[in-house]
């Protein structure tokens, strides 16, 4: 690739994300643009009916959550719960709009402001094009991560292919920072170069007895990770790029602030990529995966 043909990244950053397998990009969205999206969240939690939630919580141990209002989320816009912030018997332990972990899954395509940031980004297409990860990029999934102050989940150690599996794996993030991240908030940390080091052991997928569970994978490769972990700290407006199979995680939200984040996937097409029956996430007629560059 030459330089005159790229639109947005340079040919270093290019390297270093195929080097490390994430690429942290300072001010991609614009201080007013990262408010708007901001706001927009946090309307968003004002604003849903919790008496008709059936107080489904999100966690990220190996007893995923499962239920129908997680399996059928693809093409809606749903609200998952903070362990920490729901009773035993089901009450909140404080306002709604504090308990909420996570919001998703179909902001990109139903709501008109994540849907701009998303599928009518000129820069984040020309972005796209620059690193030809795919030939026919799909999003197929988005969410808004609040990590609440205090009890803001620790999201463990993990790759994104594990839960957005296709074969072969070719799922890709875009994670924005709409606050300050910090050591003390749950910033992102991650094992730099384990994408090409360490394989996909397993999968997330939709249990035939109902539910979720994971599935072990074949393979003869070895996991050798080796390295450490870095911190990401990131400023508001901050684009971060995770390849699909590096291995990352956050810690808990031990602060007063909160660290919220939009961030969607990208898969490649079904001429290059297979993504099946099994994967919890399913395109619907309403919300199929969504072609970036439709003319492809």
């Amino acid at each position: 690739m030459s330089t005159c043909s790229l639109e947005f990244l340079t040919e270093d950053q290019i390297v270093k994300f195929h080097r490390d397998g994430y690429l942290c990009l300072s001010e991609f969205l614009t201080p007013e643009e990262t408010i708007v999206l901001l706001d927009h969240s946090k309307q968003l939690l004002r604003e849903f009916d919790l008496a008709s939630h059936p107080r489904t919580k999100f966690t990220t141990s190996d007893d995923h959550v499962g239920d129908e209002y997680f399996l059928s989320s693809g093409d809606k816009i749903r609200f998952f719960l903070e362990e920490d912030a729901v009773n035993n018997d089901g009450s909140l332990n404080r306002p709604k709009d504090e308990a909420v972990n996570k919001i998703g899954h179909g902001l990109h395509v139903l709501d008109p402001v994540f849907r701009r940031v998303t599928l009518e980004n000129e820069r984040l297409k020309s972005l796209v094009r620059d690193l030809r990860y795919h030939d026919d990029p799909q999003v197929l999934q988005s969410m808004v991560i609040c990590k609440q102050r205090k009890v803001g989940g620790e999201v463990p150690e993990h790759n994104d292919s594990t839960f957005l599996y296709t074969d072969p794996p070719s799922a890709l993030g875009f994670w924005f920072a709409l606050e300050k991240c910090t050591a003390h908030n749950g910033a992102l940390s991650f094992l730099p170069g384990s994408h090409l080091t360490s394989p996909i052991t397993k999968r997330f997928v939709r249990a035939p007895s109902g539910g979720t569970t994971f599935n072990t994978l074949q393979t003869d490769v070895k996991p050798k990770a080796e390295g450490e972990y870095i911190l990401e700290t990131c400023e508001p407006g901050d684009l971060v790029l995770i390849h699909g199979n590096v291995l990352h995680k956050s810690e808990r939200n031990t602060s007063s602030s909160t660290r919220f984040a939009y961030t969607f996937h990208m898969i490649e097409g079904p001429a290059k990529a297979v993504y099946d029956e099994k994967n919890w996430l399913q395109p619907t007629a309403a919300v199929p995966f969504t072609r970036l560059f439709a003319n492809v």
